[in-house]
């Protein structure tokens, strides 16, 4: 029987990935996930928001926060800003969305 996890209402599922929906505050004092808030995940990055630094921060926390390689993170959209979609490569949604926080 296949498992099903409930689903956050920040993340969408899609064919080989799930996108999650993530506010990133950079120049924090650490860098950690920091629950949910305002229906997105919170994410702290020390790296400031220059030249990409607090985006590849950014993938490599949730990288490393979900034991996937690097390779399978990337930024679909909200470069730029505080607000941004991650995409997140999986063969099995299940096991990443039940690392995610609930609130």
């Amino acid at each position: 029987m296949e498992m099903r996890v409930e689903v956050p209402s920040y993340v969408t599922l899609q064919n080989d990935s799930i996108i999650v929906d993530v506010t990133v505050q950079p120049k924090a004092s650490r860098d950690e996930i920091a629950g949910v808030h305002n229906n997105r995940l919170k994410v702290r990055v020390t790296a400031p928001p220059v030249e990409g630094a607090a985006n590849r921060s950014c993938i490599e926390l949730m990288a490393s926060y979900l034991g996937i390689p690097k390779r399978d993170v990337s930024i679909v959209s909200g470069a730029s800003g505080r607000n941004k979609r991650i995409r997140i490569r999986t063969s099995n949604p299940d096991a990443l969305i039940s690392k995610l926080p609930r609130k």
